[in-house]
């Protein structure tokens, strides 16, 4: 009996124990050990064939020498598919000629599972790739990102929970939408009906009332039938709010936020971010507080390099790329006309036409990453806010009700997860930033 069928003969936890992780293998440099996982790729030779495995923490390479081994783990490593299961004992040994600068000289390998052959091959096109997201989500290139957004939103966090901030949960059902009629989901809810979630603010806007500074990191939905590279319909967003905050601490906080966001990546993960085209030191370069430009400016600044634009039109993301083209600094975008944006945001004393909001566009054309305001905190502005943006009071009754009470001057803002991964990564789409993107033509897988 060999040394992976005494280990197969144990229980699920013993043998989990006894399991060494890819990534940790460096520990190991001369040792014997135990693996498992997927195989990655297959090389098959006449007396020495290579199995890559990989386990979600790494890759590695195993070789299996055929004068080495017993003939049947030389017919196993002979006739696997990938993303076959297989568990391998070896010899952990340093060779530069490896994936990850390791290989395992196998001694034993065993596939548990042999399945089919995947359908997955190169020079796949984009549109298949996304039909079989749920096999493609194996991929190296997609758990990289994913690994990559783990790792910055916990810095996000580490930020935020350093500063006193408490993080919350609010509801994905609601009665009314928060960012227009227009861009909601609409479901059935028992006799009732409910729409799917475009933001936490209004209920995080409750919550500052009980404790000043919380966020939540949570799904939001936006029927928006758009297809551009920066859309999706469901996405997750980081959203602060805070008491007490005029919009200048609010800008300075996302400024302090993004700033430590990518410092954090550049330190921390600069093989990751090198994977993916971006040279560690532009991110280390991002400094804030960011400048600022107002919208007024903005227009002007467009019309002087080619675009014919008038007050009121929108900044979408084509301006956005004409506006940031040569920059290297996130700007934000300050004072957008009141009719363009949202009832809940604060008036500006010195320009009544506009809002005090900002609209935080990351350089090399990626446009908006976060959007941000001070809140309406009177009553009787927030209730000519809604009348003027045709919405009905009796549909945000509660919301208005917290201007009754206790009301203070306050800000937040919301970070697309998706759009920050996307432009720290180079990124062709935002798809590539979600395991599962959801768009105005794909529900599926």
């Amino acid at each position: 009996m060999g040394k992976l069928d005494e280990l197969l003969l144990e229980s699920p936890s013993k043998i989990s124990k006894r399991i060494t992780r890819i990534s940790e293998l460096k520990d190991y440099d001369g040792k014997d050990v135990f693996i498992r996982g997927w195989v990655y790729r297959q090389r098959a030779g006449s007396s020495l064939s290579f199995v890559i495995v990989r386990d979600g923490t790494g890759v590695v390479q195993c070789a299996v020498k055929k004068q080495e081994v017993a003939e049947e783990t030389w017919k196993m490593a002979n006739d696997v598919f990938l993303e076959s299961v297989v568990y391998a004992y070896g010899t952990v040994a340093k060779d530069e000629r490896a994936p990850d600068g390791y290989e395992l000289r196998a001694k034993e390998l065993m596939v548990v599972f042999k399945g089919e052959a995947f359908p997955i091959s190169k020079d796949q096109s984009t549109e298949f790739l996304l039909d079989v997201r749920h096999l493609w989500v194996r991929s190296q290139p997609i758990l990289n990102v994913l690994r990559f957004k783990a790792y910055i939103m916990k810095a996000a966090r580490e930020f935020l929970d350093d500063r006193g901030f408490l993080e919350v949960q609010p509801p994905m059902l609601t009665s009314s939408a928060a960012e227009g009629g227009a861009t909601v989901f609409e479901v059935k809810y028992f006799d009732k009906v409910a729409y799917l979630s475009q933001t936490a603010q209004l209920y995080s806007e409750a919550l500052i009332h009980g404790y000043p500074l919380v966020y939540a990191f949570a799904p939001s939905f936006r029927a928006e039938p758009s297809r551009t590279p920066r859309h999706l319909t469901e996405f997750w967003q980081l959203e602060p709010e805070m008491a007490f905050y005029d919009q200048d601490m609010n800008m300075s906080l996302q400024g302090e936020l993004v700033e430590y966001i990518c410092h954090y990546a550049a330190k921390k993960h600069p093989d990751l971010l090198k994977k993916y085209g971006r040279d560690p030191k532009d991110l280390l370069d991002i400094s804030a507080p960011f400048k600022s430009i107002t919208y007024e400016k903005a227009i002007a600044e467009l019309n002087r390099k080619g675009l014919h634009l008038k007050w009121g039109d929108g900044i979408g993301l084509d301006e956005e790329k004409v506006l940031v083209r040569e920059m290297t600094q996130p700007i934000f975008l300050v004072n957008q006309p009141k009719e363009m944006r949202a009832f809940y945001m604060k008036i500006n004393p010195d320009d009544p036409r506009t809002v005090l909001d900002g609209d935080l566009l990351a350089p090399e054309g990626i446009g908006e990453i976060i959007g941000g305001s001070e809140r309406v905190s009177d009553y009787k502005e927030l209730v000519a806010r809604l009348h003027e943006s045709g919405l009905k009071e009796k549909d945000y009754s509660w919301y208005i009700e917290l201007r009754k009470y206790g009301s203070v001057q306050h800000s937040g803002f919301g970070m697309g997860s998706e759009r920050l991964v996307r432009w720290l990564l180079k990124l062709d789409t935002i798809r590539d930033a979600i395991p599962f993107p959801r768009t105005m033509n794909r529900l599926e897988p």
